[in-house]
């Protein structure tokens, strides 16, 4: 320490950014304090950060680089592997050929710097960049996304000359309960759920590739690849899964579903569990229910006051059809539990139907559809109409026997609510009618049809104003006077969002309550284009409009409007 404390106090002093005098005191009170004498001189101000790394940058030859101010191509990230990163403390920075340029706070470090060249077989170019600006580049490269539980604990078993044992062929007189919790490979499973749960994934996606065996975690709707363990522990981590979530370790050739619970500290959560055989092997995607995250209320799932009072007044109808229409993942589902939520009074009875019944509701009697015994949508609906309820929510519409049963409800007094695979509020109409459903029955019963996305949130933490370009401008058709009179946000990334800049999701919605002219329209079979123009006239807001007013209020960014509805013509 005392050499490198040399060659740096003599460049400082050569570099003018102090004399030997003030070296010379420095010393003497760093020695009294038992520190090193230029964190003394640091920390007492006598000399500047920078000024440090500007000197180990001229005893070594090298440049400073401010990583702060620059972007990195994801490409010359993934030349260094994050553990590698951390342990060593380097930014990879560029990547020509066989070069690769480092940025590292300490260049004297000659056992690093021969150590990288080994293990990523590479010929190093140093460049020294500040411990801080290390320090905030290894968070927002290899950031929030970095499960170090996860990593380690795959460190540990690739390290170790641990014999892998797949679940369920444990043999010899030892306990078997004490055998898997001591299992290193057990740990590993039940960690990469906890890693999950903690940042907020809403999936576990285990991919089975040629030389690989891909882990990503869903956060906020966008997949981001975590550490991934050895391809030697595949199959494994696949049979311990199935074993857990009750599938047949011995079939491999059809897909398989099931589903696990668990506890995260205090909080209980299932897992519903999908096995696909792939041609590398078999897929495991688990879906994170968290049955007490769900924060159930209308106001905070994104709409504004005019929707919301909308919607509100649809939903306390005494009888009628309510459709949420969306893709997979677009929040269908939460929407419906918020309505129940909303309706859910003593003098109401309220049973759902659902495959699977995703969340527990206090007050609300659920059915979890079971196709090996019988018990389908359909059968289902019909028993539940003999249990005389007031509401009746199907998990969603796919035959025409569900849906003819769920007008019919409709038409007898009923509230029912229920979801469906079409891209906006209009095309529920026609794929009603396209399924079976006769128009004058679709026309009598439908109330409302709500198509729905799923944007993420600028966080709130590290959002700032900012300036939208004109393509952003122009793509979501912002005039000149409503951009200045908007309050744009951006995030820059933070701790708290791992650096994306955005944290949680709200939905953008487009809203059509059903008129008799528009009952008319059902009626006649006329396109779904004819119908959405009837809509527009009525005052409807498209999916695209209704994001803009979110942008121009600085909840959400351009970039997350035009993702999410870029098929949308308006």
């Amino acid at each position: 320490m005392a050499e490198k404390d040399d060659y740096l106090l003599d460049m400082l002093v050569d570099l003018g950014f102090t004399t030997h005098d003030q070296v010379a005191h420095a010393r003497t009170e760093a020695q009294a304090s038992g520190v090193g004498v230029v964190d003394f001189m640091v920390a007492n101000q006598l000399v500047r950060a920078e000024d440090v790394t500007q000197a180990k940058a001229a005893h070594f030859g090298a440049e400073v680089v401010n990583l702060s101010q620059m972007q990195i191509a994801d490409d010359v990230i993934s030349a260094v592997p994050r553990h590698i990163a951390r342990k060593y403390r380097v930014i990879p920075v560029y990547k020509h050929d066989n070069n690769l340029t480092v940025a590292i706070s300490d260049p004297s470090d000659l056992a690093t710097i021969d150590s990288l060249q080994h293990l990523l077989n590479a010929e190093i170019v140093l460049q020294v960049a500040s411990d801080a600006d290390i320090e905030a580049a290894l968070g927002k490269y290899y950031r929030g996304r970095d499960a170090t539980v996860v990593d380690q604990m795959i460190q540990d078993i690739t390290k170790g000359e641990v014999e892998i044992a797949v679940p369920g062929e444990l043999a010899g007189p030892q306990d078997a309960a004490t055998v898997e919790a001591d299992a290193p490979l057990i740990r590993l499973v039940n960690q990469i759920i906890i890693d999950a749960f903690k940042m907020r994934a809403s999936d576990i996606h285990l991919e089975p590739l040629p030389k690989r065996f891909r882990l990503r975690y869903r956060i906020d709707g966008m997949l981001h690849e975590i550490k991934s363990p050895p391809k030697r522990l595949q199959p494994s981590i696949i049979a311990r899964l199935k074993i857990q979530s009750n599938m047949s370790i011995a079939e491999h050739r059809i897909p398989q579903d099931g589903r696990i619970q668990t506890s995260v500290g205090n909080k209980l959560i299932d897992l519903r569990v999908s096995c696909l055989p792939t041609s590398h092997g078999e897929s495991i995607v688990m879906r994170i229910l968290d049955k007490e995250g769900l924060r159930l209320g209308l106001g905070e799932l994104g709409f504004f006051t005019d929707d919301q009072q909308t919607f509100e007044r649809v939903i306390g109808l005494p009888d009628g059809i309510l459709l949420v229409t969306g893709p997979t993942g677009s929040g269908k589902t939460t929407t419906l539990y918020s309505c129940l939520h909303f309706i859910n009074r003593p003098d109401r009875k309220i049973i759902t139907v659902e495959d699977p019944v995703e969340y527990i509701l206090a007050g609300i009697n659920q059915v979890q559809v079971n196709e090996v015994v019988g018990l389908t949508f359909s059968a289902a609906l019909r028993s539940i109409l003999r249990q005389a309820p007031n509401v009746i929510m199907i998990g969603e519409i796919r035959d025409l026997e569900t849906a003819t049963i769920a007008i019919n409800a409709s038409l007898t007094g009923h509230l029912v609510f229920s979801t469906l695979h079409t891209n906006d509020a209009p095309s529920a109409v026609t794929r009603l009618i396209d399924i079976g459903v006769k128009p004058f029955l679709v026309a009598s019963s439908t109330r409302c049809l709500m198509a729905q996305r799923l944007v993420r949130k600028v966080c709130k933490k590290c959002g700032a104003p900012y300036a939208p370009t004109e393509a952003e401008l122009r793509a979501l058709s912002i005039d000149a006077e409503a951009a200045r009179e908007a309050s744009f946000q951006k995030g820059k990334g933070c701790a708290d969002c791992a650096n994306t800049g955005c944290r949680g999701r709200m939905g953008i919605f487009e809203v059509f309550v059903i008129d008799d002219d528009a009952r008319k329209l059902i009626y006649e079979k006329v396109p779904s284009s004819v119908l959405r123009a009837r809509a527009r006239e009525m005052g409807m807001r498209t999916l695209r409009e209704d994001g803009v007013r979110k942008v121009l209020a600085g909840l959400t960014t351009p970039d997350e409007v035009i993702r999410a509805t870029v098929g949308d013509e308006s």
